[in-house]
């Protein structure tokens, strides 16, 4: 279940997520990545306690250590002050406009996906890409954070099972235990 967008919204996000980084023999594509819960959560970062910005450290667990990635930290005032901004936008707040009004993802969001059409999902990919083309800022941002969230660490919401890592051959955090010689030697 979406922490901030539609249902609807959601499943646009995944789809569109498949026509930027499409499925491709071994690669599964945004969608079974996790792309559009990545994007739900970021958006919706502001209704965790801590907010969904930082990730704990300094190990997942993945290659030892004590797993702590997934306990979010606490911002400082004028973190929350910056993401606020990006993420909601400067609605008019004098703090949040000391360079000017911001419109934050959450609005660009809510604005790119219904100029994508209802019927988004359910039109052909060739139909989908056009959609796509035709509001070039909106498709910049959502492909940025379509790759966020395709190769971020999982405890972001997306890399689902951390298949986006094993589809680029890329190990992933191997903190505490580092690479061998050998992992490193001969590596393109």
């Amino acid at each position: 279940m979406p922490v901030w967008l539609t249902e609807h919204e959601h499943a646009v996000v995944a789809a569109a997520a498949d026509r930027l980084i499409p499925p491709y023999d071994a690669h599964p594509g945004g969608a079974a990545l996790g792309v559009a819960d990545f994007i739900d959560a970021l958006l919706g970062a502001f209704t965790f306690d801590p907010p969904r910005i930082w990730a704990g450290g300094p190990f997942s667990g993945r290659a030892g250590g004590d797993p702590s990635f997934e306990q979010f930290m606490d911002l400082s005032a004028l973190e929350e002050l910056a993401w606020r901004t990006r993420i909601e936008g400067s609605k008019g707040m004098v703090e949040r406009e000391r360079n000017g009004a911001v419109i934050g993802w959450q609005q660009q969001y809510h604005e790119g996906i219904a100029a994508l059409g209802r019927d988004f999902c359910d039109v052909t990919p060739d139909e989908q890409d056009a959609r796509l083309d035709r509001n070039p800022e909106f498709k910049a941002l959502l492909y940025a954070q379509s790759c966020e969230g395709a190769y971020a660490a999982p405890e972001y919401g997306g890399n689902r099972g951390l298949r986006g890592w094993a589809s680029i051959q890329y190990d992933g955090d191997v903190q505490p235990r580092g690479y061998t010689d050998e992992e490193v030697a001969g590596r393109d």
